[in-house]
């Protein structure tokens, strides 16, 4: 039976979680069903640990998500988001899953060419603050509120470290295409961004005004160029038939 919706798997960025993604449901056709991720130590999860391995956790992801996926889906990360969605495309395929119609990668550079190793460092909450204001994405107010400090610096910290300890592994590309997204005022360079294409099938890249946090800042745009690029896919993709109303 032809699936009724494409489920797009969603993956936060540092020190976020699932929610920065509720509003997509609202903006997004019917036909794809936005499901957020929730990783452990935030949001519904926050009574779990907090993982600093990425490769661990999105072996741990796969394990529970492998059962959910009777469909065709896609994948979307931004930043760290990004990184996750690409480890959990492979080990979702280790868990015999075929890989996803589309994965959209956000906001950073590609595995291969990244160098992050001064996140493996702890850093102190004021570095951490100083890091949140120069990405441009989190107001004055709340960096100054004591109460939410407290619990968003320590998801910060283990993800910045999971940043620092995320070590690239040379595969065969996946079976799919790349959607990579990039802020034309971002760190990421545009020859990191290209450095996606070898891990896909083939890869489209689409620059957006804006910082590290375009994805808020350009919610708009960047939401119909991810339709727009799912609407594509579809038309190659003989199960979801259909799916699309013309």
């Amino acid at each position: 039976m032809a699936p009724t919706r494409l489920p797009l798997l969603c993956l936060p960025y540092s020190g976020a979680s699932a929610t920065v993604y509720a509003r997509w449901r609202r903006s997004l056709p019917d036909w794809v069903t936005v499901k957020p991720i929730e990783l452990p130590g935030r949001g519904e999860r926050s009574d779990e640990p907090l993982w600093t391995d990425p490769h661990g956790l999105a072996a741990f992801l796969a394990a529970e998500i492998a059962p959910t996926l009777s469909a065709p889906y896609a994948l979307f990360g931004h930043s760290l988001g990004a990184l996750l969605a690409f480890e959990l495309a492979h080990a979702l395929m280790e868990r015999g899953v075929p890989a996803p119609l589309l994965l959209f990668a956000s906001g950073t550079e590609a595995p291969a060419v990244r160098d992050d190793t001064a996140s493996r460092q702890p850093r102190s909450d004021e570095a951490l603050k100083a890091e949140l204001r120069d990405l441009q994405g989190t107001p004055e107010e709340v960096l100054a509120d004591a109460d939410l400090m407290r619990l968003t610096l320590p998801v910060l910290r283990a993800d910045f470290l999971m940043c620092g300890h995320y070590a690239y592994r040379p595969r065969p590309p996946l079976p799919c295409r790349l959607h990579v997204l990039g802020g034309r005022q971002d760190r990421a360079s545009r020859v990191a961004l290209e450095a996606w294409g070898r891990e896909g099938t083939s890869c489209t890249i689409d620059i957006f005004e804006g910082g590290h946090f375009f994805i808020h800042d350009q919610r708009a745009s960047v939401l119909q160029a991810i339709q727009s690029s799912l609407e594509r896919e579809m038309q190659h993709a003989p199960a979801l038939a259909g799916l699309v109303p013309t």
